[in-house]
């Protein structure tokens, strides 16, 4: 058996700060959200995407987590994403991470039934916590649309609640509007000025599924 060198008692004093600063404890996940979104493709078939997002906290703060994985562990199948690339949202005291993107291969339909999150930080510590994605395979209405003509909206929907997504000229996300009716003017909801283009999310919160169609421009 090849024996360990003796390792400098310099190497010993990096060690010992560099563990120092980092806490002992696991991370934990408080509570997290699954939330499918349909889209239609130009086939004019429905797609799925899973958004997932953790309350994510650490004693050493939300720099100190590394990696979160989304498993689904019937199906074999297994979803990476590390502080590179995880979106990282802040509201007051809390912070959120996860995606917004999380598809299957070939756009099939996301298997429902029992998600596993794992958490990880960069001293290696982890905490699991178990989702449950338990909405209908189909859904429940149709696919809803929005045109706009002379300064007019409508949209043709099923959905409880609708919300028209805003963005600016150079396509950046403005604050989402309300939209109470169906049908009226644009005027009457008092978009931002700097509106240029919006899209329609039509949204299921009993069954956490919302429907976004594709952008318009206004004219």
């Amino acid at each position: 058996m090849r024996k360990s060198l003796p390792l400098p008692c310099s190497i010993f004093v990096f060690l010992a700060l560099f563990c120092g600063g980092c806490s002992e404890t696991d991370p934990r996940i408080p509570f997290g959200t699954m939330h499918v979104r349909y889209y239609q493709n130009s086939s004019g078939l429905i797609e799925e995407r899973l958004s997932f997002f953790i309350i994510a906290e650490d004693d050493d703060g939300i720099e100190n987590l590394a990696e979160l994985y989304l498993y689904h562990d019937r199906e074999g199948l297994r979803w990476l994403f590390t502080s590179a690339d995880w979106l990282h949202l802040s509201e007051e005291e809390t912070t959120w991470i996860g995606s917004h993107a999380i598809v299957m291969p070939d756009n099939e339909p996301l298997p429902r039934g029992q998600y596993r999150a794992v958490l990880v930080n960069r001293a290696g510590r982890k905490i699991e916590r178990h989702f449950t994605l338990d909405m209908p395979v189909e859904p429940r209405f149709p696919f809803p649309s929005l045109s706009l003509t002379q300064g007019r909206y409508r949209i043709e929907s099923e959905y409880p609640e609708h919300f028209l997504l805003c963005y600016d000229e150079s396509g950046n996300a403005l604050a989402p509007v309300t939209v109470p009716k169906l049908e009226d003017s644009l005027a009457s909801l008092k978009l931002p000025s700097s509106t240029r283009s919006v899209a329609l999310w039509a949204e299921d919160s009993e069954y956490q599924t919302s429907a976004i169609t594709e952008t318009l421009l206004l004219r």
